[in-house]
This record gives structure tokens, C-alpha cells and sequence, in this order.
């Protein structure tokens, strides 16, 4: 077992073959709700959550690899991508990090540009592609830089990898590609104790990228978000 959330529990295992790493999503049963209505919320979330994963990958995006499902059983295998979150990697690593905070904000960018809203964009569900954990078929493209480093410790220029689409939705609207930047601008404050350079960082990458012409819009849009948040926290 790696994590056990409200909703779902993640383990780690193998599959198709004992030698290929996986990740089993798991979405138990609760006994709080009626057995029909759980079993019917648990297969809709499931069928998101896999749909939103294929159509990132479709447009390029860096994600787990979808390689089975059973949605009456509720389960989720996924490609495993190692256990580096950029989360470990604030706190820990001690080199220059600018260029892999730009590739998280471009890698962000590729995903609001591709109508997809991820929904809880924290430093814990981004996270850098381990050596260990070759690209799947199924998923976006990812170059082998070939740097050496400690055994299971990416390169501070591995792919950037984004995990955990149970809350992510289509869509293109600039409040809620907003509110996805706020959630990821609270994370790293949380993480890091100067937040503010580095957050700097990913949101002025995240207005480069090309052919995003909305990425001006939800930056003015963020500031809006921030002000309501700051409003919400003096309020208690």
C-alpha cells in the first residue's frame, strides 16, 4: 500500500508480466451508501479518470499510461513513473532547479491548452519520470537524458510526469485553469520556504508556451483567485 486517500487506495504491483511495475488504484466499496448508487459513482469516476488520462496523453501531455481496468470491480492499473514528486524535490534536492520548474509550468500549459482542468494540481502529483520507469506505449513522449545520478533517483531534467486525474474535468474556462494554478501556488508554499521566486518561475513559463493564447487571460484571471483566497483566509 503507498497511499491511502478518502476515495481510493493505491498500491504498488506488476502487471501485464511480474517484471513491469504498476500502480493499482482501488476504489472500495462504501458502506455508508446505498450498494447500487456506490457501485454506480465508483464506475463513473473510474471511466473519468482513465478518459481524462487517455486525452492528456493524446495531446503530448506526460501522464501514467493506462494499461487495465475494471470498472464493476473498481480498479485502475497504471504505469508506474516512479516516486519522485517535485514535492521530494523541493525539499530535498540541494542543485539549481529553474529549468524543472519551467517544464512544470509548460507541462501545465500543454494540459489547460488541451481543454483539461487537472482539479488537485499539488507538488505531490507532479512529479519527475525515474530512470527505472521506462515510458509506457500509452503514454506522452519522454527523452532519456542519460545523466548520471544515484540509483532510483531521477535527473533534475527527467520528464515531467502528471499524476492523479480523479478530479480532473474538461474544460476551458479561465476560473477553473485559475483555481488549478492557485491549488498548485498554495502547494508550493507549503513546500518551500522562499515559494514565492520559485512559484514566479512556473507561472512565467506557463505563458510561453506556444499556441496558448488563453495563457495571459488565466494569469490575470489567478489574481482574481488569489484575492478571493486571501479574503476567505482573513474571514476564517
Amino acid at each position: 500500500l503507498l497511499t491511502q486517500g478518502a476515495e481510493a487506495l493505491v498500491y504498488r504491483t506488476t502487471h501485464p508480466t511480474p517484471s513491469q511495475p504498476a500502480i493499482l488504484k482501488h476504489r472500495p466499496a462504501k458502506p455508508y451508501r446505498h450498494p447500487i448508487l456506490d457501485a454506480r459513482l465508483s464506475r463513473f469516476r473510474l471511466l473519468s479518470e482513465a478518459r481524462m488520462l487517455l486525452k492528456a496523453a493524446r495531446a503530448g501531455i506526460c501522464v501514467p499510461g493506462v494499461r487495465a481496468a475494471d470498472w464493476d470491480a473498481g480498479w485502475l492499473v497504471l504505469e508506474d513513473v516512479g516516486s519522485w514528486t517535485v514535492r521530494r524535490v523541493l525539499r530535498e534536492q540541494d542543485g539549481k532547479i529553474d529549468a524543472m520548474l519551467r517544464r512544470v509550468g509548460l507541462e501545465i500549459a500543454k494540459l489547460h491548452r488541451a481543454g483539461c482542468v487537472h482539479g488537485d494540481l499539488t507538488t505531490s502529483n507532479i512529479m519527475l519520470r525515474s530512470q527505472d520507469a521506462p515510458p509506457d506505449s500509452t503514454s506522452a513522449h519522454a527523452t532519456d537524458t542519460g545523466a548520471v545520478v544515484e540509483e532510483g533517483k531521477p535527473p533534475l531534467d527527467a520528464p515531467i510526469v502528471l499524476i492523479d486525474f480523479g478530479l480532473a474535468q474538461s474544460s476551458i474556462q479561465h476560473e477553473d485553469r485559475a483555481v488549478d494554478l492557485y491549488v498548485l501556488e498554495r502547494a508550493f508554499a507549503a513546500t518551500h520556504p522562499i515559494a514565492e521566486p520559485l512559484f514566479k518561475i512556473v507561472l512565467e513559463a506557463y505563458a510561453t508556451l506556444k499556441g496558448y493564447s488563453d495563457a495571459k487571460a488565466v494569469l490575470r484571471r489567478l489574481e482574481d483567485v488569489r484575492m478571493r483566497g486571501r479574503k476567505k483566509s482573513m474571514l476564517g
